[in-house]
Parts: C-alpha cells; sequence; structure tokens
C-alpha cells in the first residue's frame, strides 16, 4: 500500500512506489533500523509482544500483539483508539522495541498500552483513504473559520482517524486562544469528533517537512527525534556571526545543527585561555582580536595599536597568562610571533575544454564562409 503522495487518480502508483524512499509523503520520517532482527533470543527469553507504529507524518504509538499475529515491518495494522479504530503502518518490532520504551519511560507491563485488532483489510484501507482525501479541505475550511472567529492561531495540519469518526488539528499559537466557539462551528460543519493538540514551530516544521539551507530533508523531520533547546551561546562558540536569517531554520527558530558540532568546539577551547584574558607585558596590555580554534592561532593587539596584530599559538599564550599570574616578567609579545608559512599562489581557474570566457556568447559569429570565399577569389591562377 502506497502513501496518499504515492498513488494517482487512476489508481497507479509513482514515486517510491510503496518502497519507503519517496519522501514526499513522509514514506522514511524516523524510521528505525533493526540490528536485532537477526538475532535468537536466549533460552527462556519470551519475545516481546509490542510493536512500534507510525501514523501520519512523525506520531508513532506502540501497541500490545495480543493476537500473535505475524507482524513485519511495513504491514497495515488496524488498532485500539480511544473510541473506534485506527489504521497504522508497522515500523519495528521485536527486542529493539524494549530499547525504544526504556528511551521514552514507558512501562511495558503498562494498562495504557492499547492493542492491535487484525491486519487491515480492503475495507478499512479504503474507508481510511477516504478520510485522508478530507485533509486538505477540512485544513482549508478551519483556517477560514479561525480567522472569521479571529483566533491568533495557525491550524498547520489536519488528522483524520482510521474509521473518520474523528479529525485532530494541530495548531501553533504564541498566546492562550479560547476556541470553544470554533470546535462548536467544526463539529457542526464536518460532523465528525473535534480534538485540538497545541505544537510548538519546530514540532510543525517536523510534521510539515522541507528541504533546508543544505539542501537535505529536515533532520527533525527524519531522524530527529528529540528537540533541545539552542541557544546563541553555541554560535558563539563556534565563532559564528549572529545573523538571524542565517541561524534560523525553517520554524523560524534557531538551527538544531547548531547543536551538532558544539561538542567538538568546546572540546577545543579547554586548551584555550579565557579570550577576555589580557596578557600583560612590558610594552603594554595586549588584547584578543581573533582566535582559530581548530588550527590553534589566537592574533593580539597592544591598546593603543589595534591594526597591528600579533599572531600566537594558545600554548604561548597560555604561558603568557602564567607568567602574568605568577608576576614574571614579559618583555613583548614580538618574542612570541608566529610566522606562517606563504601561502602558494595557484590558479583559481584553470581552463579544461578552452572556453574561459563567459561572454563567448554575446560576441556576434564570425562569416568565416565569406572569408573562405574571398580567399578563393584572391588565389593565383597557374600559367599554362
Amino acid at each position: 500500500m502506497a502513501c496518499a503522495s504515492c498513488t494517482s487518480t487512476d489508481g497507479t502508483l509513482r514515486g517510491c512506489k510503496s518502497n519507503g524512499t519517496c519522501g514526499t509523503d513522509s514514506c522514511n520520517k524516523l524510521t528505525v533500523f533493526d540490528w536485532l532482527a537477526n538475532m535468537q533470543l536466549p533460552g527462556g527469553e519470551q519475545a516481546c509482544d509490542l510493536v512500534e507504529i507510525r501514523f501520519k507524518n512523525s506520531r508513532k504509538e506502540y501497541f500490545r500483539n495480543e493476537a500473535k499475529l505475524p507482524l513485519k515491518i511495513g504491514d497495515l495494522v488496524t488498532t485500539q483508539a480511544q473510541s473506534g479504530h485506527d489504521i497504522g503502518m508497522v515500523t519495528l518490532t521485536g527486542e529493539l522495541v524494549r530499547f525504544q520504551l526504556r528511551k521514552k519511560k514507558i512501562k511495558e507491563n503498562s494498562e495504557d498500552i492499547l492493542k492491535v485488532y487484525r491486519m487491515a483489510t480492503q475495507n478499512d484501507i479504503d474507508k481510511w483513504q477516504t478520510s485522508r482525501n478530507r485533509e486538505a479541505e477540512v485544513q482549508k475550511r478551519a483556517r477560514e473559520m479561525a480567522i472569521f472567529l479571529r483566533l491568533e492561531m495557525k491550524i498547520s495540519d489536519v488528522e483524520f482517524q482510521g474509521d473518520g469518526s474523528k479529525a485532530t488539528f494541530y495548531y501553533t499559537a504564541e498566546n492562550r486562544v479560547d476556541f470553544r466557539q470554533l470546535i462548536k462551528d467544526m463539529a457542526q460543519a464536518f460532523s465528525i469528533r473535534i480534538e485540538m493538540r497545541q505544537i510548538g514551530l519546530r514540532q510543525e516544521a517536523s510534521r510539515l517537512g522541507g528541504i533546508g539551507s543544505c539542501g537535505r530533508e529536515l533532520c527533525c523531520s527524519t531522524w530527529l527525534t528529540d528537540f533541545r533547546t539552542v541557544s546563541t551561546a553555541a554560535a558563539r562558540y563556534q565563532q559564528l556571526s549572529l545573523n538571524p536569517q542565517k541561524l534560523a531554520g525553517q520554524c523560524g527558530k534557531l538551527k538544531c545543527c547548531l547543536n551538532f558540532e558544539l561538542d567538538a568546539y568546546r572540546k577545543a577551547l579547554k586548551s584555550f585561555p579565557k579570550i577576555d584574558a589580557k596578557l600583560h607585558t612590558e610594552k603594554g596590555i595586549a588584547v584578543c582580536q581573533k582566535i582559530d580554534i581548530f588550527k590553534g592561532h589566537m592574533w593580539y593587539a597592544y591598546k593603543g595599536d589595534w591594526m597591528t596584530w600579533h599572531l600566537l599559538s594558545n600554548e604561548q599564550a597560555s604561558e603568557i597568562v602564567k607568567k602574568n599570574k605568577a608576576n614574571e616578567p614579559v618583555a613583548s609579545l614580538e618574542e612570541y610571533t608566529l610566522d606562517l608559512p606563504p601561502k602558494q599562489e595557484g590558479k583559481v581557474f584553470e581552463n579544461v575544454v578552452g572556453q574561459d570566457s563567459l561572454n563567448r556568447f554575446d560576441r556576434p559569429k564570425k562569416n568565416t564562409r565569406n572569408k573562405k570565399n574571398n580567399r578563393n577569389r584572391k588565389a593565383p591562377q597557374k600559367n599554362e
């Protein structure tokens, strides 16, 4: 069974053809590789009877397989809901489910875990697809109702339950919103049960998906499961300019990838003296102007002579700081200044195919045919 974006109007498949790698309707969102699938349980151990099931976008829940159905990854199943039933896709089975439960702090013997009814029948799938086809229209009408009621909220997504009796509206809002009248109007217009669920801007981006500035799909919609706080200190550690347009992602918040390399920068900075530490010499007081973390370079300038920078290594700067604390005299920074090797001037652009001119197509084309005819006319005739 393909996703909604992989099925065209005439019933033929397009996109990934149910292979799970199309990226158009979250087929590959938050997938987990079952690295315990080929391992056998030791004697006396019972297999885990819980399965992980993914619903629309990135919503995942765990259900108990009481009927001992032979489930495998990719199967569509009918599951128990608070009222009625829902349809989802199996994304994980076996012992790895226990690791996921521990990670999310869910008890395996909890009574709140619902159960799997059966494998989804064709009737269930048809009803589910009919409900999903209504989501775009229902979302549009719900937004119009919210605008008419002047509610400061944004309805970003709608998810229908498998049996079509309930719809969950995901919205974002900066402040508390009184949507009681909105629920009454939507229940009357759509004749279904309504549930409103507020999500953050990062959760909205993970549900909707998109392409980041790096050219790849958003991390939050493919593999990132938890959203850690990102502060401007992460950008300062990495010597990045505090430009909101470059540091913000599609959600409007700071990019989550700022935290990915933060530990490497913090580890490298442990060998550096404090940036605000001043170097006291007999020639004057020097202040740090710039650092190169991974090369271990620091540039200092004397007070009053800010245009002249002196290059020191982080070990040399730490040595001067230690001498200042021990009240040992330091003559000047020139004694410690490093000399960088001169840069080798290389070709910035190498003409490989003989077409190095960017405006070569703007030049008028020479008429070589007329030249050839003129050359033949001027050729001297041989005397017989």
